[in-house]
């Protein structure tokens, strides 16, 4: 794929793109964010024929958007991501309001009900995972978290004298503290004590170091290389962090346990579509049953159900 031509910055401006992503980490947006944006900026410059984005506006917009929705037939979710981009882009980097799009095609968002598992069928599936990935299920389904914010979890942010968990950042950037089950403790303190040993071997050959967010590595300059600020679930190698160059551990790769949920559950023989986001939803089904209150489980799962 062809570069988009950003010829008209001066020599001494950044391109486009480029400063598309210093704008994207001034925010503190994800790493995952930020390359999305990029990568829908770039495509909506290329179905343009290259033409920069200050010489268009939202009658430009609004056709790349009808595009996707009638050629690309892209879901909502993937329509609203591409306009999420492209405003963040003109608003934030060009300093251009677009008015309202209102000539937009949009794509249709199905009206589709949430894929729920029983207990026993959570069970079932339970039963044929092993290892970490096992261990993060049954986490997913003891807490209610996303996956996302359970592979992310830090060892600072499990409480088992409380038994709490407390999410950092979740969706919307909101803090929230979740249920710790009680059965998990024993197997999670076991978990890091084989963790601890890694961070220790790491440590020694200089790779001990792992990514704080915002600007908390410059404020506390030692505090990636402390075992509190260790990943739970780390990865199993090492790999380059693509903001700072540097050589490290990440969290573990959430498609690992994506993967072995799929086998699990084809091996326990259940028919419905689950994801690990489903064990989310049987979370606060089971809790439902059990006589908690709406809200208690809406402030749980930290959004309304």
């Amino acid at each position: 794929m062809n570069t988009p031509d950003t010829t008209q910055n001066t020599p001494s401006e950044p391109k486009l793109l480029d400063q598309l992503r210093d704008r994207i980490r001034l925010k503190h947006y994800s790493i995952r964010t930020e390359a999305q944006y990029v990568q829908w900026a770039r495509r909506f410059i290329l179905f343009q024929h290259k033409r920069h984005p200050r010489d268009m506006g939202a009658r430009e917009v609004e056709a790349f958007l009808t595009h996707l929705a009638v050629e690309g037939q892209v879901a909502a979710a993937t329509q609203n991501q591409a306009l999420s981009a492209l405003l963040f882009l003109y608003r934030e980097v060009l300093g251009i309001d677009l008015p309202w799009l209102d000539g937009v095609v949009r794509a249709k968002r199905p009206a589709r009900l949430p894929v729920v598992l029983s207990g026993n069928e959570v069970q079932r599936v339970l039963d044929r995972m092993q290892g970490v990935q096992a261990l993060l299920a049954r986490l997913l389904y003891g807490s209610g978290m996303r996956l996302m914010e359970c592979v992310r979890l830090r060892v600072k942010d499990l409480d088992f004298e409380r038994c709490e968990i407390l999410i950092r950042d979740g969706k919307g950037a909101k803090d929230r503290v979740t249920m710790l089950p009680e059965t998990l403790i024993a197997e999670l303190r076991e978990h890091l004590a084989r963790r601890r040993r890694i961070f220790e071997d790491d440590l020694r050959l200089g790779k001990g170091g792992v990514y704080l967010p915002f600007a908390l590595e410059r404020k506390y300059p030692a505090a990636n290389q402390t075992w509190s600020w260790q990943y739970v679930f780390p990865s199993g190698s090492y790999s380059i962090d693509p903001r700072s160059g540097l050589e490290r551990r990440h969290h573990l790769d959430e498609k690992l346990l994506q993967r072995a949920m799929k086998k699990a559950v084809i091996a326990a023989g259940i028919t419905k579509p689950a994801t690990p986001h489903t064990v989310r939803h049987s979370f606060a089904t089971s809790l439902l049953d059990s006589g908690y209150d709406i809200r208690t489980v809406q402030e749980l799962l930290g959004t309304p159900m």
